[in-house]
Formats: structure tokens, sequence, C-alpha cells
């Protein structure tokens, strides 16, 4: 079976091309994937830690300056590059992705494909792990699944919501100072924390495109052959 693989921070994303042509997406942790992983991906990126099982394969890797957005500095997480180009190639107009994942990042694009910078913070797993180690209180969460109450009145809820309502109030601070040309701008949004924020960032009148495997489907998109159903 043809299986494609992105390495993120957390998790393993697979995808694998079913006998209908249709794509198979799946997530595993590392130790997982490892188990997975018998024979060459057709393609695979990383911006977690690679294992040397992989790097036989490199001829198969994609690096950032594969993905065909202008002006990408070489340092940019390849992660990163894969879901801002997934998202500027489905609509053709400028885009603010915004990456909840184990880092939040948010990236733009103008309508021409090219690169005009972005912003990183850590993301709510890595928040909520800064505040319970940081300190000798407050206790160790797992990833929030929900934004809980606007005004907690337990620890735990509010470290909860002050992570979570932070994290959506950087994205609509970062699409309000998007530059402002003649056409409209999208945001999309994808990772792990997208389920809990989409809701937030509706209620502030935004309508965000969610696509939970952005960035995997670009890099099945980048190397699937033209003449592939």
């Amino acid at each position: 079976m043809r299986r494609w693989l992105l390495i993120g921070n957390s998790r393993w994303h697979w995808a694998a091309l079913a006998p209908d042509q249709s794509l198979q997406l799946w997530h595993t942790s590392a130790a997982a994937g490892l188990k997975q992983l018998q024979q060459a991906p057709e393609a695979w990126a990383a911006v977690g830690p690679v294992p040397t099982d992989l790097e036989r394969w490199q001829p198969q890797r994609l690096l950032t300056s594969d993905v065909p957005l202008a002006n990408l500095p070489p340092t940019l997480g390849v992660d990163r590059a894969l879901a801002a180009w997934g998202a500027w190639q489905q609509c053709r107009q400028p885009v603010l992705v915004a990456d909840a994942g184990t880092a939040l990042s948010l990236t733009l694009v103008d309508a021409a494909g090219c690169f005009l910078g972005g912003r990183l913070m850590a993301g709510g797993r890595l928040q909520l792990q800064a505040l319970h180690q940081g300190t000798a209180d407050l206790p160790q969460l797992e990833p929030v699944e929900a934004a809980g109450p606007l005004w907690a009145t337990q620890t735990s809820e509010a470290m909860a919501s002050g992570v979570v309502r932070g994290l959506a109030a950087a994205i609509a601070l970062a699409f309000h100072d998007r530059p402002q040309p003649p056409w409209p701008w999208q945001l999309w949004l994808t990772g792990g924390d997208a389920p809990v924020l989409m809701p937030l960032l509706q209620a502030q009148g935004l309508q965000p495109h969610h696509d939970e495997d952005l960035a995997l489907a670009a890099l099945v998109a980048l190397s699937r052959p033209a003449q592939d159903p």
C-alpha cells in the first residue's frame, strides 16, 4: 500500500491510498509509527525527531525548499510550509494559516503564493506544561478539549480557559493585523487544538476553514504523480 508520512513534534501523521484511490488518514505516536514503518513511504517530511529507519530513505524526503511558495526562508518548518501551500493552492487568495499544534504557528501567504511572514508561540499543551513545571501548585493537565467557563472558579478550569482563550485571541489579533490588499483574506485553521478554538473564533465573527490534515494532504498532493487519479 502506498503511504505518506509527516512526522510532527508530538505525533506521526499518515496517509495511504486505498484500492478505490481515496486517501485514508490516521495519526499515531512515534512508537506506534515505527511499527508501521515497514517500507519506504512515497514521500515523507519531518519536524520532529527522525528515526534511523527513515534515514535510508532520504530520496523520498520532502524539504521546505521543495514546497512551491515564493520567498520561503530555509529555516521555516516544513509543516508550516506545507500547511500554508495547502491552504493557498485550494483558494488562490491571501491566507492566514493558524496551525494549532505543539506550537501555534501563524503564517501569511499573499494571493500570488508568496510567503509574507508569521508568528510563533507555545501551543496549548506546552503552555499547560509550563504552568505546571514552572509553579509550585498548579496541576498537570491533559490537552484541553473544551474552553470551559468564561470566568472559572476552579484552578484547572482557569488554566484551561486562559490558555485556550489566549490562543484564540492570538489568532484573532493576527487576522486583524493582516495586510489589507484589495482582495479578501481567508483564515485557515488546522492542528490538534483546532476543534476547541473553532467556536471561540466564530464567536468573534471569524469564519475559519477547518482542515485537520492540511499539511499531510499537501504532502500527498506535492508528491503524487500528475497522472494519478
